[in-house]
């Protein structure tokens, strides 16, 4: 047997990614690997966080066989192994493994693959087009697979692949990064609409330039609250979905608004200046719509600012009732299949593909 580890030159990197101590590190939603092989044998060996055994929302990691899901496990020990191609005579597929649920839970690592002796492992073919997600938890797939509204968060439950962004980069068949965090917004997290005091601890511009914000720790280092390098994943667009969880603290206070339209044209500026060359595409809806005036007042002060016209913003219908809902009234699958679509034909009219 032969022991591969995962460089970019032997398989393709998903996402944002971590090499530390020889492993592969995975903590945002989609992130993964994917290859072709072609052999009798192969095993995929993991490293669990420091939180293992601690914490019940542990990392949810999905593997691949030309497209067909195989393994789908939650990562409960220190350094499980998982045997997916044992056969006598040599198969030849593509793999994939993804990291099902979202960064600040939980990390995972990909310390080796095991393969037989006359195996051969090479990357996937890059895709013609490379997109960013940025968001919430509508981006990160929120509850996809609970349809009883009454329950609460768990990564068990948590599917980045039936959401409406993933989704969308299927679509497109392009290369894709998600940059996610369940709860987050610009000028504010989710709040009780009870109080009037602001999430300030949950925001996604702060954690943008980072490889991924994590509770989840290895040998009591946060690994991935390291600096991104922006090289390594150059998208030509960008689809910023942020702007609901900050609805719960705006609400209808004019001041609050007018801050967040700041906060968001702040974002913008920032989401450009690490990508120049990408088109930004900003959606929101789906969960509520009252920030639609602001996210427009922003996108129109950016375009002054910068003086880009590379911008431009979709806003989605409500979800409804006979729709269906998941987990704490969020998008069912059927939701963010038509959001999915919405997305893919904007994008398809404003970048040509």
């Amino acid at each position: 047997m032969q022991s591969i580890k995962l460089s970019e030159k032997i398989v393709k990197h998903l996402g944002r990614t971590l090499t530390q101590d020889n492993i592969l590190w995975l903590s945002l939603s989609g992130s993964g690997i994917e290859f072709l092989y072609t052999g009798t044998y192969l095993e995929i060996c993991l490293q669990g966080d420091d939180h293992i055994g601690a914490s019940t929302d542990h990392t949810r990691i999905a593997v691949y066989i030309d497209d067909k899901r195989v393994l789908d496990e939650m990562v409960k020990s220190s350094q499980p192994r998982y045997t997916i191609i044992d056969e006598q005579t040599p198969v030849t597929c593509a793999v994939r493994i993804l990291k099902l649920s979202e960064a600040p839970m939980s990390i995972v690592g990909i310390r080796e693959l095991i393969a037989d002796d006359n195996a051969k492992i090479s990357p996937a073919t890059a895709k013609t087009h490379r997109v960013e997600f940025i968001g919430d938890s509508i981006t990160c797939g929120y509850g996809t697979d609970d349809t009883d509204m009454a329950h609460t968060f768990s990564t068990s439950t948590e599917d980045v692949t039936k959401a409406y962004a993933y989704r969308t980069a299927q679509m497109l068949d392009a290369d894709y990064s998600i940059v996610s965090y369940s709860g987050y917004g610009v000028y504010s997290g989710f709040t009780d609409e009870t109080t009037d005091i602001r999430n300030t601890s949950e925001l996604v511009p702060p954690y943008y330039p980072l490889t991924g914000f994590s509770r989840g720790t290895y040998k009591g280092t946060a690994l991935t609250m390291t600096d991104w390098d922006f090289r390594r994943f150059e998208p030509e667009l960008i689809v910023l979905n942020l702007g609901t969880n900050d609805q719960s603290y705006c609400r209808n206070h004019s001041d609050r608004q007018a801050v967040f339209t700041s906060c968001y044209h702040d974002f913008l500026t920032l989401i450009h200046a690490k990508n120049p060359n990408a088109y930004i595409l900003c959606v929101y809806g789906i969960m509520n719509n009252e920030l639609i005036p602001c996210i427009e007042d922003a996108v129109d002060r950016y375009r002054q600012s910068s003086g880009s016209e590379r911008i431009s913003s979709l806003f989605l219908p409500t979800q409804t009732e006979a729709d269906g809902y998941v987990v704490d009234f969020h998008p069912s699958l059927y939701t963010h299949e038509q959001a999915a679509s919405a997305v893919f034909a904007r994008i398809c009219e404003i970048m040509r593909w």
